[in-house]
């Protein structure tokens, strides 16, 4: 099979419809049904079974797609070390990041990435913590960014800092958090984020939260905060400043200080002998001196 081929395969088992996957591979649904016949004929057998709501992989559908998945991403690592020989930066920088730095902090950095390296390509996954470093562990990404503390054993580069804060359209000061009826607005989180959010209320109130609302994004905690639903605890990189009639009290340890997160970079050793992620380390680093 040629690589457009195994491409045709690859997409259609993500989509699992054939319209779908015609308008992404940009070739008519004609088209890409009797290329599918032609595989299926090479292989003598069928790889996908049509159905009323799109289509099914075959037990011999999911082992040819497993070979051709190990096929384009042993293309793609030859490319890239093709590429590394030559002066510019090429190659696919990819990263993992936690959501709430991808939308807020990274695309800031990756603009100027672009701009100084555009024969780079730009892979980005966005998830939890855990789920970045799982991406790290199985070598499906060069460097993964997070939040908080990590064992890591590679390589690790400091970032950024940032205050955590009570969020509220009414209160003004901590003590009035124990007055209001409103509820405690939370984000779910795999990190230590929520467990450290916990000890610090039961640390300032010896009490749990008379009503919680529990919702699966920081920006939704957000956006129901800033709509007077009720408030929240926020980290200050979501908060942008221009806010209008919004209160935000910072969070204070035992000792009087600001709480704060910390957000880090992580990679192998080897990832970084990528030119394409070394150059990204150094416009990262100038970011940071720069701000």
């Amino acid at each position: 099979m040629s690589f457009l081929d195994l491409q045709l395969l690859v997409v259609l088992a993500q989509e699992l419809n054939m319209r779908k996957a015609a308008e992404k591979l940009f070739v008519s649904q004609p088209a890409l049904s009797q290329r599918l016949q032609n595989i299926e004929k090479q292989w003598g057998t069928k790889l996908f079974i049509r159905t009323q709501k799109g289509v099914l992989l075959t037990p011999p559908g999911e082992i040819i797609i497993k070979f051709a998945n190990e096929i384009l991403e042993n293309q793609e690592r030859v490319k890239e070390e093709i590429q590394e020989l030559d002066s510019e930066v090429h190659g696919t920088l990819k990263i993992a990041c936690a959501s709430i730095v991808g939308q807020n902090w990274l695309p800031k950095v990756l603009k100027q990435f672009v701009n100084t390296y555009p024969h780079a390509k730009i892979s980005l996954i966005t998830g939890w913590s855990s789920e970045i470093l799982k991406n790290l562990y199985e070598g499906e990404v060069h460097i993964g960014i997070v939040r908080g503390l990590t064992d890591w054993k590679g390589s690790k580069f400091h970032l950024f800092e940032d205050s955590l804060y009570l969020v509220d359209r009414e209160i003004r000061k901590i003590e009035e958090v124990m007055e209001t009826d409103r509820p405690f607005i939370q984000f779910k989180s795999d990190s230590n984020y929520y467990q450290e959010i916990q000890n610090w209320w039961h640390r300032q109130f010896q009490t749990v939260p008379k009503r919680t609302i529990v919702v699966d994004q920081i920006e939704t905690c957000k956006q129901m905060t800033y709509n007077g639903i009720g408030y929240a605890i926020l980290p200050a990189i979501t908060l942008s400043g221009s806010e209008k009639d919004v209160y935000k009290i910072p969070l204070m340890d035992e000792r009087n200080k600001p709480i704060k997160r910390d957000t880090w970079l992580l990679g192998y050793e080897s990832s970084f002998e990528l030119r394409q992620v070394q150059a990204f380390l150094d416009i990262v680093q100038e970011y940071i001196k720069n701000e």
